[in-house]
């Protein structure tokens, strides 16, 4: 492979198993410095790496990469903190940070227990932003960043039985609108990753057939893609099996009403109108949508006048 990640730091969450410790082998394969973190056990002296993430840093300095072992909760801000501040001790910076580390309690909505709803926010959700709140002032001082969140079909389309997984999988998606904007000044560049991979936490949800084609190895380029140092920004890239797909949000170009035609039955009757796919494009910000809207009233306007 090529070395393109040489002298680069990158920490993958969630990279003892599955997707995370294909990502971590891909990145050491291209140089990176890889911060290999995974949940840990707790011990008489503290939290200690698991054999899982010692397995991986192993197999990577096995093979001439340089790896470490770091437990952290991610839900755990304070466990966080303490492993970016001993990463910063040992290689002096930050550039990549892959937020992969997951979990699923899977349950139709009417059966579920919100204890499990929280528990998935928790670990997503809060687990990305406890990484990215940690990193982000060091990227910022470095005027250098990549930032990779894991979102999920499960989030965008819809799954059922995952509410509580999608929910947390679509706040990707915000979370990267937003963290896109006011990172740009400073060269922080943030994507979305919406992987299809056989791993652990989806045995016995693919078929075995189907299975064999979906390894994580066939993920992680996407990933190496989307942190770096030409990669874009704002991007929601979709892998699996060799399959690597672009998904986008997407506003129709509207229509406007009078007020005496807004009612429930006016909208109806429009819907189709309303929801041409023709102009559809991307918004820049949630501004642009409000700038949009002024200047189809304002034209709307000017036509009556």
């Amino acid at each position: 492979m090529s070395r393109e990640f040489e002298g680069r730091v990158a920490i993958v969450t969630g990279a003892g198993n599955g997707l995370g410790r294909s990502h971590a082998k891909a990145l050491a394969a291209s140089g990176a410095r890889v911060v290999v973190n995974d949940l840990g056990v707790r011990t008489d002296a503290g939290l200690a790496s698991s054999a899982a993430a010692l397995d991986v840093v192993g197999e990577i300095t096995a093979a001439g990469g340089i790896a470490v072992a770091e437990p952290a909760n991610v839900a755990d801000l304070a466990e966080v903190e303490a492993l970016v501040a001993r990463t910063m001790a040992r290689f002096g910076r930050v550039d990549i940070l892959v937020n992969n580390a997951g979990m699923l309690r899977d349950k139709t909505f009417a059966r579920m227990d919100l204890a499990d709803f929280r528990a998935i926010i928790d670990v997503h959700v809060m687990g990305s932003v406890n990484f990215a709140k940690s990193v982000w002032p060091i990227m910022r001082e470095q005027n250098y960043g990549r930032i990779l969140f894991t979102s999920s079909a499960s989030g965008l389309f819809g799954n059922f039985g995952q509410a509580n997984y999608g929910a947390a999988k679509a706040a990707m998606l915000g979370l990267m609108n937003v963290l896109h904007t006011e990172g740009a000044r400073n060269d922080i560049r943030v994507n979305c990753l919406a992987p299809t991979a056989a791993t652990a936490m989806t045995k016995g949800l693919i078929p075995d057939d189907i299975a064999d084609m979906l390894g994580p190895d066939t993920v992680s380029p996407a990933v190496l893609f989307l942190v770096s140092e030409d990669a874009p920004s704002k991007m929601v890239m979709g892998a699996g099996g060799g399959v690597f797909t672009q998904i986008h949000v997407l506003e129709t170009a509207g229509v406007y009403l009078p007020a005496d035609q807004r009612r429930p039955a006016d909208l109806a009757r429009h819907l189709d109108a309303i929801g041409d796919p023709r102009g559809a494009a991307p918004l820049d910000s949630a501004f642009q949508q409000s700038e949009k809207f002024a200047a189809r009233v304002l034209e709307s306007i000017r036509r009556t006048a």
